[in-house]
């Protein structure tokens, strides 16, 4: 069986959604939105440990509160993060176990990853050395000057909003963050990290229920999935993120 470990990064202060607590959390449906994320991966049988990263002020908070009360087994360290999101990711990969073949990382306020998700990127990282799920864009794209003068309208035909988990082989991940430490580097991904070693990255499918929720607009959204989820008689949705 694959040696596979997962990264919840979840040490973000969540200073756009204006909360009086971390986004990560605020309560969805009576339980926090970070223990919504880590139930998938508790479930999954490809994984074999869990690595949550919070900011160092949170971690007996998240122990207490977000992994004891539903008894999640695999979650094998909760860690400080860094000052940036790259920085806590790094962090996790150095707090791995040492013989770990594949590295997932998540964001902790994606709560509605699934399953199928989590394995799909575990294989394809396997087979090919790294993958990230993502969804055609389906607004039109404009690159503009920093005072707001459109400078070019993209071809949204090849344009994928990227999304996590994103799924690397563990020597790869490694080497990508060693290059931007020596770099200098600063990214908003890890598979932007991985494109600049000259790795090639696969897309696979992921959902436009998958949501990071960042803004008041995302906590409202992610209300409403939740609602429909429990309505939901077979709690699966489409390729297109919608619950049959």
């Amino acid at each position: 069986m694959i040696k596979s470990d997962a990264i919840i990064v979840s040490a973000g202060k969540g200073q756009r959604l204006k909360a009086r607590i971390k986004k990560q959390f605020i309560s969805l449906g009576g339980k926090p939105i970070l223990s919504h994320t880590l139930a998938p991966f508790e479930r999954c049988p490809l994984i074999r440990s869990i690595l949550v990263v919070v900011g160092e002020e949170d971690l007996e908070y998240c122990l207490k509160e977000v992994v004891e009360p539903y008894h999640y087994q695999k979650v094998l360290k909760i860690i400080p993060g860094g000052k940036r999101r790259q920085d806590s990711v790094k962090k996790g990969i150095e707090a791995l176990p040492e013989d770990t073949e594949i590295i997932v990382v998540h964001d902790g306020v994606r709560p509605f990853v699934t399953q199928e998700m989590i394995e799909a990127s575990i294989q394809e990282a396997d087979r090919s050395g790294a993958a990230v799920v993502a969804v055609p864009v389906k607004d039109t794209i404009k690159m503009a000057t920093s005072d707001g003068i459109v400078l070019q309208t993209l071809e949204r035909a090849s344009l994928w909003q990227a999304q996590t988990p994103q799924a690397f082989q563990a020597s790869i991940l490694r080497k990508a963050y060693s290059n931007a430490i020596f770099k200098e580097m600063s990214v908003s991904d890890d598979a932007t990290l991985v494109e600049r070693l000259g790795i090639k990255v696969r897309l696979l499918p992921g959902s436009y229920a998958n949501i990071k929720i960042t803004t008041q607009e995302d906590l409202m959204l992610a209300h409403l999935l939740l609602e429909m989820e429990s309505k939901s008689k077979k709690g699966k949705r489409d390729e297109n993120g919608i619950w049959l």
